[in-house]
């Protein structure tokens, strides 16, 4: 069922300078890196709680799923707040697929597992084209790659834990951190260009 992938995840993930910029760009790429090493935190800490049966599970899972509201604050300062939300919505199918493969793969349910993850991936591609019609300088190939492989590096993590291949799994979270700050910088870029004004100072 972990080998359903998409033929979408070779991409480049930018290298933003951050010489000359204003305070306030400055800002929102600290604000959206943040949201993103939270998201990529917990989530990891939500993986290691179901495959291990940990008893903060509920408590963790809950504070994943805080993330998609914070992700909305930072974008319904410049969107309408149809569009914050919806966004929110998009995110907490991501979160809600994820939680639900790794409790599906760790019941041994393979059947179940893999139907999740079809419609895991569904859901990031649905993510890709919201992207591309809120925003003329985001490009639905370009997210649907980095979701796509974000997924992809977090099929590693999962399978890598239950496998008890700590190593590897270590591995693999070194791999999803960079990845993670890439997806920040594309989006503050993106930001940035389709609303100049907002960041004069």
């Amino acid at each position: 069922m972990h080998n359903y992938f998409p033929n979408y995840y070779g991409y480049g993930v930018r290298q933003v300078s951050t010489a000359g910029w204003t305070p306030s760009k400055v800002e929102l790429n600290r604000k959206l890196r943040s949201l993103w090493e939270q998201h990529i935190f917990w989530t990891s800490l939500t993986v290691n709680s179901i495959v291990d049966d940990l008893p903060e599970q509920k408590e963790t899972i809950a504070r994943l799923f805080r993330n998609p509201a914070d992700f909305a604050a930072v974008l319904d300062v410049h969107y309408p707040p149809v569009v914050a939300d919806k966004f929110a919505d998009l995110f907490r199918g991501h979160l809600t697929l994820a939680t639900e493969w790794v409790t599906t793969l760790h019941k041994g349910d393979s059947a179940a597992a893999e139907e999740v993850q079809k419609r895991w991936y569904a859901n990031a591609n649905d993510i890709a084209v919201f992207l591309g019609k809120i925003n003329p300088y985001w490009s639905t190939a370009e997210w649907r790659n980095m979701l796509f492989e974000h997924l992809r590096l977090l099929t590693s993590k999962v399978m890598t834990r239950i496998e008890g291949n700590y190593a590897q799994n270590v591995l693999a979270n070194d791999l999803i951190e960079p990845q993670a700050l890439g997806m920040a910088d594309a989006m503050t870029m993106g930001i940035i260009r389709q609303f100049p004004m907002a960041f004069q100072s």
